[in-house]
């Protein structure tokens, strides 16, 4: 508990980094907002009019501050291109992207936890180097790529799922989800490989510990073993590796989303950039950032409440 409440005190200092760091980076974004909204044949008094209406001639700390307060207070503005609340789009589209990334996470955990722990009870045999080069390459390969390899084998070709993960409005959950199948299948064989290899080397000690050796010699069957004493403590250290991915399946969907065409909130964070939707961008990647922390800290407390000796944050 008192972990928990130092990482909350943490938070809003942690947040407050998170939004100038923000701020002073989609600032840096090349172009002219006024510019890119009026187009290149607008005149100079034009684009000038726009940017004094957008506030964008004030100072920067002002700038700052007047965002800032607006984003705590939930006034997230206008977006510049879209013409609609930004709050409303950004949540809107945040929950597209929960959705695939939650599919992902549900298809990856017992994947990734189940090829660990096959690999680590037969370590060094030819089943624990099939699964670990298989990790390693798949791994080792960008998402895009196999995201193309998918679409091209079971959407072309097969025929077995639709090519785009936007569904038609008005389906229902599993009309939609099965036009999340193939870009949640490309974000889950991405990360398989390095839960799996975690998964691996903690099965591998807990396998070869003492009070495993004792169960054996009780009766009990290796899979006996594998359910009652392995599991857990073979997911110990996965857990931080699951948390490690559960970022990465947020900042993987920007890729992903425009491969599938999935409204998400990773292909709103790229024409936002784009097209220099000031408000729209600062929002999105605020909202990303506060996620991160968010997973962070559910990652350290699970690791926490898996094992019980472990006292995150105290001195040692």
């Amino acid at each position: 508990m008192r972990f928990l409440l130092r990482r909350l005190v943490a938070v809003p200092l942690t947040l407050l980094g998170v939004s100038v760091l923000v701020f002073v980076t989609t600032e840096l974004v090349p172009g002219d907002v006024a510019r890119t909204i009026l187009g290149r044949e607008a005149s100079a008094e034009s684009v000038a009019r726009l940017r004094s209406q957008l506030g964008l001639d004030a100072p920067l700390p002002e700038r700052y501050a007047d965002w800032l307060g607006g984003f705590l207070t939930g006034r997230w503005g206008e977006s510049y291109t879209l013409g609609v609340p930004v709050r409303d789009l950004v949540l809107d589209r945040l929950a597209a992207s929960m959705l695939l990334a939650a599919l992902a996470f549900a298809l990856l955990v017992p994947v990734a936890v189940g090829l660990g722990l096959v690999a680590g009870v037969n370590h060094d045999r030819p089943v624990d180097r099939l699964v670990s080069v298989s990790g390693l390459a798949l791994g080792a390969t960008p998402e895009f790529v196999t995201g193309v390899v998918l679409l091209v084998v079971f959407a072309v070709r097969l025929r077995w799922f639709p090519s785009s993960a936007q569904a038609p409005d008005g389906s229902s959950l599993l009309v939609r989800l099965g036009h999340l199948a193939l870009p949640a299948l490309s974000l889950v064989l991405l990360c398989t490989g390095y839960v799996a290899r975690h998964v691996r080397a903690g099965a591998v000690v807990a396998i070869e510990s003492a009070y495993a050796g004792a169960a054996e010699l009780r009766g009990l069957t290796r899979w006996q073993v594998v359910r009652r004493h392995v599991l857990r403590n073979s997911t110990i250290p996965a857990t931080s590796a699951l948390g490690v991915q559960l970022q990465f399946l947020l900042g993987g969907l920007v890729t992903v989303e425009l491969l599938f065409n999935h409204p998400g909130i990773g292909a709103l964070l790229l024409s936002s950039a784009v097209d220099k939707d000031l408000p729209t961008l600062q929002a999105t990647a605020m909202v990303l950032g506060l996620l991160y922390m968010v997973i962070v800290l559910a990652a350290d407390v699970a690791y926490r409440l898996l094992d019980p000796r472990i006292r995150l944050g105290a001195a040692s």
